[in-house]
């Protein structure tokens, strides 16, 4: 069998003048999960939907399975799943006639009602789809993805719109899914998601891979520059609080009372800062410091503009 759930080498996808995709390279182990993150227009969907047969490269391969997922796409489709984000079902379809009808065109499936019982579903079943709340139709699109044992399943932001509850049922669930040998490839603007659930994390921008590795060692990259996050009284003067400290060191605001201090920690940073909150008349609460997390990585990476 072939070791390799998706591999991608050179892959060109162009739309008119613009090219979406510029020469990427991917390779996906067989029983992992993926997490392909990147910010709007980067060429994250273009390059699940080449992987999915629904856009064809114009430049490089693509192997899903081993196969070509053109021009062997007979083959493919029935080892594969597939969760666009947004639904895709009829609006007036009830929730478990729609996971049968994807049950029928499967060889061996799932029971349906077992896959909406463990998705939460069961209380709904009889629901158009057109009712269900956003996370309902987001876990009944899952449940659609999933009912045919796929091999390998692809999920577009799958918990978007999601409650915490609901998201962490997902993730409990793909795990599970990873430990019977499915391989997971998705997309997610959620941090949290991709360093809780993925094995290894490829960040593209610009139709390119600028970083890939597993959720730790991209943010034990540099180390040394652990942080110290703190809370305070909103809109304390940082630049203040940065000449207090030795030369070289940022104090950012990355939310209304919750203060970073970037450039390494020791005791004496630690009793600089609280020495200099209590000076302000401010208690510094919730200590902690650490490495940085994913979406420091990504925004380092990427940027902190808007895109459109």
């Amino acid at each position: 069998m072939n070791t390799t759930a998706v591999e991608i080498t050179g892959l060109v996808k162009r739309f008119g003048a613009v090219t979406a995709v510029s020469g990427l390279d991917l390779t996906m182990p067989r029983a992992t999960i993926l997490a392909l993150l990147g910010p709007n227009g980067a060429g994250k969907t273009t390059t699940v939907e080449v992987c999915e047969g629904f856009q064809e490269a114009d430049e490089g391969t693509v192997r899903v399975l081993g196969l070509d997922p053109v021009r062997d796409s007979a083959a493919l489709r029935p080892r594969i799943g597939v969760m666009p984000q947004g639904g895709g079902a009829y609006p007036g379809v009830r929730a478990d006639e729609m996971v049968r009808l994807v049950a029928s065109c499967a060889a061996h499936p799932l029971d349906p009602a077992w896959l909406l019982d463990v998705l939460g579903l069961a209380g709904v079943r009889r629901t158009p789809f057109k009712r269900l709340s956003g996370g309902q139709q987001q876990r009944l699109s899952l449940a659609c993805a999933l009912v045919g044992r796929p091999e390998l399943v692809f999920l577009d932001e799958p918990t978007a719109g999601m409650d915490p509850q609901a998201r962490r049922l997902v993730w409990d669930l793909l795990a599970a899914l990873r430990a019977d040998g499915v391989s997971v490839l998705l997309t997610t603007h959620l941090m949290e998601e991709a360093e809780s659930l993925a094995d290894t994390v490829v960040i593209v921008d610009g139709g390119r891979v600028i970083a890939s590795g597993s959720p730790t060692a991209l943010t034990a990259e540099h180390a040394e520059d652990a942080q110290l996050r703190f809370r305070a009284t909103a809109g304390l003067d940082t630049d203040l609080l940065a000449a207090a400290l030795p030369e070289g060191y940022l104090v950012t605001e990355s939310a209304p009372g919750s203060y970073r201090v970037c450039g390494g920690v020791d005791p004496q940073v630690i009793s600089t800062v609280t020495a200099w909150c209590a000076q302000q008349g401010v208690l510094a609460e919730e200590l902690h410091v650490g490495r940085r997390d994913l979406e420091e990585v990504f925004l380092e990476l990427t940027g902190r503009e808007l895109r459109a």
